[in-house]
């Protein structure tokens, strides 16, 4: 699972960077692992030792050692350093410092940064290198090495430490999938990846995600046992994943649902919530265990409404009218017929009120538009060969631009059938900047190149393709004209009046 980057929600290797490292280093054991983590970091990069370490891993480059002292410090990594304490040991065994010294070197790397004391030491460590007989040459590449440590480089014990953890949560994820996402659900936000992102992996690896119910669902995502299918639990979407619902007010209506609710008046009368939260709860499509879809249970929600709009007006009445006022709500309830909500709405709203959807992904409505566009599906990706020119289209999930990658952008896209990762260089960010970090869906032209199973396309051209897709979400919408009443009702908003979909995830 490890090798095949498989690895989304796992601690420390989750990284759009770890994951294009995973195929190419294939850790097989324990220290594989550690020196996985400690590779992909600024460190390494800027030190030139990312490359080398890989060729004589795959055996494009043989294994040398330019002494016997240093074999001793650097045959574990394949003569390659890797790790600070092998930066301090080769500055005593091959430059001659003392241990203070190195102690010095060390600390000179980690405020490099800030201070650039790491220069005092180039002097007496290249000098040091040459009196013990290795070549200016070699003696140059190593201090740049070391150098390369004060852009971030990890201790051994400290990558150790992070690969103990990485596996337990690799293995976690492998071994027990439905308790690992449910317990990476309820701890979020945290970590690359989105609540929507975590249930789509879960999805992929053929997991069952029920939805958020007003008679189910606890606050926190939690596990229901199922009788069929590959696991032993489905995962129930929590009340904290609905945007608007208060914690208090959820409290509220789990302390008094007992046996269960078996209408929005019995909902609102015996667990005391507000108005609010019984819309916020009918938009999210939680009445579905009652019969209600979204729309039907927001014109229940509105029946209960006084004609001030006032919350509290149906306690005013005396006890009769009352009695009358909800048997005659009851008959409107059964007797109105609202028209059906297409799916593509239902998406929207999905987005709206839980930031994800378990109907259908936002780009399955657009396929057949894309498909005669020439646009190419994740699933289809690996079937191209490197230097292939594809065009691509997808939900904007993730923007990395690290420090380290001198403004080269990383983006992830999900279409229906999977995610994409492409490749933004600074000219080509310049032209597409504003268009790149605004807009939740892209088309994206670009050269495919496939590296041991890693597929990155190097993007040349960007289109929006937001007023595509909202085009098609916006089908079959409602024909009514725009009013105070509907702008508040939630029956339906004009999807441009505030983008619903996710903006991406933005990393430094």
């Amino acid at each position: 699972m490890i090798q095949k980057a498989d690895t989304v929600g796992v601690f420390q290797i989750e990284s759009r960077a770890q994951m294009s490292m995973l195929p190419r280093l294939r850790p097989k054991e324990f220290y594989d692992l550690v020196i996985e983590v400690a590779i992909v970091r600024p460190g390494p990069i800027q030190g030139d030792m990312v490359h080398p370490y890989l060729r004589r891993r795959q055996g494009l480059e043989d294994v040398t050692y330019p002494s016997e002292a240093l074999r001793s410090v650097l045959e574990k990594t394949k003569g390659v350093p890797l790790f600070q304490e092998q930066a301090m040991q080769i500055a005593i065994v091959a430059a001659g410092f003392t241990p203070a010294e190195a102690d010095g070197l060390r600390r000179a790397m980690a405020t490099f940064r800030h201070s650039g004391e790491i220069i005092n030491f180039q002097k007496k460590f290249i000098k040091g290198m040459l009196k013990n007989g290795y070549t200016p040459e070699f003696s140059e590449r190593c201090f740049k090495q070391i150098e390369g440590f004060s852009d971030y480089g990890f201790p051994e014990s400290h990558s150790a430490s992070f690969a103990l953890l990485a596996y337990i949560s690799a293995w976690l994820k492998c071994h027990y999938p439905d308790v690992f996402t449910t317990a990476l659900l309820n701890s979020q936000p945290m970590g690359f990846y989105s609540a929507s992102s975590i249930i789509r992996d879960f999805h992929d690896h053929e997991g069952v995600v029920l939805p958020v119910d007003i008679n189910i669902s606890d606050w926190n995502y939690k596990l229901e046992a199922l009788t069929d299918g590959k696991y032993s639990y489905a995962v129930r979407l929590g009340l904290r994943q609905i945007k608007g619902l208060q914690p208090a007010m959820a409290d509220q209506l789990i302390r008094h649902r007992k046996a269960g609710y078996d209408s929005v008046r019995d909902l609102y009368f015996r667990s005391g919530i507000d108005m609010k939260s019984l819309e916020v709860l009918s938009n999210a499509d939680a009445f579905r265990s009652i019969g209600l879809d979204r729309r039907d249970a927001l014109w229940a929600v509105r029946g209960l409404r006084g004609q001030d709009g006032k919350r509290g007006a149906l306690e005013e009445l005396p006890l009769f009218s009352a009695f009358a006022e909800e048997k005659e709500a009851l008959q409107c309830e059964t007797e109105m017929q609202l028209p059906k909500m297409p799916l593509g709405q239902h998406v929207v709203e999905d987005y709206h009120s839980l930031r994800l959807s378990l109907k259908a992904h936002p780009f399955s409505f657009l396929r057949p538009d894309l498909k005669k566009q020439g646009i190419t599906p994740a699933e289809r990706l690996p079937n191209y060969a490197t230097g292939k020119l594809v065009n691509i289209a997808g939900l904007v999930l993730v923007r990395q631009r690290p420090g380290s990658a001198a403004g080269v952008i990383f983006l992830t896209l999900e279409d229906e059938t999977g995610t994409m990762n492409a490749i933004v260089w600074p000219k080509t960010f310049e032209i597409y900047r504003r268009l790149l970090l605004a807009s939740p869906a892209l088309q994206i032209t670009g050269e495919l190149q496939n590296e041991d199973g890693v597929i990155h396309i190097i993007t040349k051209h960007l289109e929006d393709l937001s007023p595509q897709l909202w085009d098609i979400l916006e089908e079959h919408k409602p024909d009514i004209s725009p009013s105070r009443e509907q702008n508040t009702s939630g029956l339906w908003r004009h999807p441009r009046s505030g983008s619903v979909l996710p903006k991406g995830r933005n990393f430094h």
